[in-house]
């Protein structure tokens, strides 16, 4: 069993301390999307700070691959030998498992175990017991086989623990009240078969009887293993990962999800898009790396390595899939390529997916390799948000900069583990660097110093105005009660020159500007603005210097969703944006809907469920809107709105107030 790219099975933060979307991908090709099944509306989200804590101690080789916290300890696991306090401290020999003071990052000097063999998971179990899970066979001198409970103080043996695997290693932990489930390359646990799954009674360590789930039939005529296993918070459902074809004789390939209430069975959950091999299959014989549910487990996230393999596999992709469709065929919610660069673990928490690995962007689809249009830079590490899949604004990078002391490895191939615990996001490397500082093979990112992100919303009232450029720095401010204008007031706005399509967000306007010397002729730009004066404006972000927003005939904004329509397309376009960083997705998709000229409108505003667009007539309309509707948009309930004498809309600067 491998244990190149994500060895990492891990404690889940409910276990660790005793204390749209179409049916399609982000940033797939278009041609997967399909009927509006779910739509993730972004949430207010809390990050971890971007400056790494400095009182973490520090390994000197191999990689950490596990970590929980008991009280005020952490305990930390991997295939280390050799740790120490400070840069300039002294190595100390302890191989596999040590531990520190969460407040200061003391090493431990009194829970000393001794095990032959590497850590890969370890769970804060029942009644203060740390349970470990790896590759070793004696432990305390004592044979205990890939699997131990240990006291948390000293290290010592918790002789009445029965829990052991026989003839292969524990690649993955997850515990739900005392229930204890178990995942790797096994055949046998405590004597029993059981085909790289289990569950055990977490304060005893027996197996229990009641769950028979076997993953079996390797990939490419290998040995068949669970690489990953999270279970949501309720208890009920299970997710599965590894290298396997079938799950209890049912065809599942690398991914499955387990009914846990009542007998646990298969469900009736299964996608294709993990049976393709990628570009290396001899290399990555499976490459589902990392699973982890959200907090209310409705969704859960897969993080993968491969290489080349997209469209037709996800392959080196962050995917988002529903808990609760049923089915053979499912798609992902939205897919994060990063452009062939692996992800090795993933972790949910406070309304954020981070992920780790060897990848040097995301929003990546275009390219391999290398950084495509729509790329974001992201070096090794990054989060992005739940509903879209784009990342937000949180870049520590995976690189120690100049701080690295004599001997430190800059960059390796993965991030075993990141866990979320109490104090903030720990995370294992196989490297020496985060953040521009040297953070030997281990880290946190701590929770003080992070910040909150509230999503930016467009306005929801059903009455406003509507703002419609009408000459060269002239700006008509309409009054619009949903159904009927007002009289206009036309005013002087000398920063809004140049402008195209735009999109009112909360405080602020997003807007085309033309800007010579731009890549394209033009840019997003921010203005904010407060019903007076429309600021000076701002390049919203640099990462979309490939888009070309002139060419966009009017816009809205919705649900992290950019809703256009583009010069002589007739049809109705979205891009996810994330306005925490101001990032555009990299894919167009086509959203379905009937009886509309799309190629005519000019100008479009979201006003109270009903798209408000100008047209090439000047004439003003509205018509229902629904993105989880299939059609969308049904031009039949189209109404006109009644003209002002002298206004046209037929520009696409164009866009929604209350103010």
């Amino acid at each position: 069993m491998p244990f190149r790219r994500r060895p990492a099975g891990r404690p889940r933060t409910r276990a660790g301390a005793v204390a749209l979307a179409l049916v399609a991908a982000v940033l797939t090709v278009p041609a997967e999307a399909a009927g509006a099944a779910v739509l993730p509306v972004p949430q207010p989200a809390t990050l971890v700070s971007a400056n790494p804590a400095d009182t973490t101690p520090h390994a000197r080789d191999g990689e950490t691959r596990a970590f929980a916290q008991i009280g005020n300890t952490v305990y930390v696991g991997g295939t280390f030998t050799q740790i120490r306090q400070t840069a300039g401290s002294a190595w100390l020999t302890r191989p596999y498992l040590f531990a520190y003071d969460r407040g200061t990052g003391a090493i431990s000097g009194s829970f000393l175990p001794a095990l032959d063999g590497a850590v890969n998971t370890l769970v804060a179990g029942p009644g203060g017991t740390l349970i470990v899970g790896g590759a070793f066979k004696t432990v305390n001198g004592v044979s205990r086989k890939n699997l131990v409970a240990l006291h948390p103080g000293t290290g010592a043996t918790i002789g009445g623990w029965v829990g052991r695997s026989d003839g292969g290693t524990v690649r993955d932990l997850a515990l739900h009240g005392n229930q204890l489930y178990v995942a790797g390359a096994f055949n046998w646990l405590n004597g029993t078969a059981h085909a790289g799954l289990g569950r055990l009674d977490a304060t005893t360590g027996a197996v229990d009887p009641s769950f028979t789930v076997d993953a079996t039939v390797g990939r490419h005529g290998t040995s068949s293993y669970v690489w990953t296993i999270d279970v949501t918070a309720d208890g009920r459902t299970l997710a599965v990962g590894g290298n396997f074809q079938a799950v209890n004789g049912l065809p599942r390939n690398q991914l499955a999800l387990v009914n846990l209430a009542g007998t646990p069975s298969v469900l009736d959950w299964s996608t294709e898009k993990f049976v393709p091999p990628c570009a290396w299959p001899e290399t990555f014989v499976h490459y589902v790396q990392d699973v982890e549910f959200g907090a209310d487990g409705s969704w859960f996230v897969v993080g993968t390595n491969g290489g080349a393999g997209w469209p037709a596999a996800y392959c080196d992709a962050l995917v988002r899939f529903e808990t609760g469709a049923r089915g053979a065929g499912q798609l992902g919610t939205w897919v994060d390529y990063t452009g062939t660069d692996t992800i090795t673990s993933v972790e949910v928490a406070d309304n954020v997916i981070y992920l780790g690995g060897h990848f040097r962007w995301l929003n990546n689809p275009h390219a391999s390799d290398a950084a495509g249009p729509g790329a974001i830079d992201r070096l090794g590490i990054a989060a992005v948000t739940p509903a879209t899949g784009l990342p937000v604004n949180w870049n520590p990078r995976r690189s120690g900069g100049s701080a690295l002391p004599a001997g430190a490895t800059g960059w390796g191939s993965s991030v075993p583990v990141l866990w979320r615990g109490p104090d903030g996001l720990h995370f294992g490397q196989n490297s020496d660097g985060m953040g521009d500082e040297y953070h030997g093979r281990l880290g946190m990112f701590p929770l003080a110093g992070g910040r909150t992100i509230t999503p930016r919303t467009p306005p929801t009232a059903t009455s406003g105005n509507l703002y419609v450029s009408v000459a060269p720095g002239q700006v008509a401010r309409v009054p619009f009660s949903g159904s009927a204008l007002g009289a206009p007031t036309t005013a002087t706005q000398a920063n809004y020159t140049g402008a195209g399509a735009t999109w009112r967000v909360d405080d602020r306007i997003y807007w085309s500007r033309a800007v010579a010397g731009s890549p394209t002729g033009s840019r997003i730009d921010i203005s904010m603005f407060n019903g007076g004066t429309i600021g000076v404006p701002w390049e919203a972000s640099g990462y979309n210097d490939w888009f070309n927003p002139a060419a966009m005939t009017g816009a809205f904004f919705l649900g992290g969703r950019l809703y256009y329509t583009r010069s002589g397309a007739n049809a109705l376009y979205y891009r996810y944006f994330e306005t925490d960083g101001n990032y555009l997705g990299a894919t167009e998709f086509t959203l379905p809907t009937t009886g509309v000229t799309w190629s005519n409108v000019r100008g479009m505003a979201w006003v109270g469920g009903r798209i408000v667009h100008g047209a090439t007539d000047g004439a003003l309309r509205a018509v229902p809107f629904d993105p989880t509707a299939t059609p969308a948009v049904n031009g039949a309930a189209t109404t006109p709105v009644s003209p002002v004498a002298g206004l046209s809309w037929a520009t696409p600067s164009m866009f929604f107030s209350v103010q």
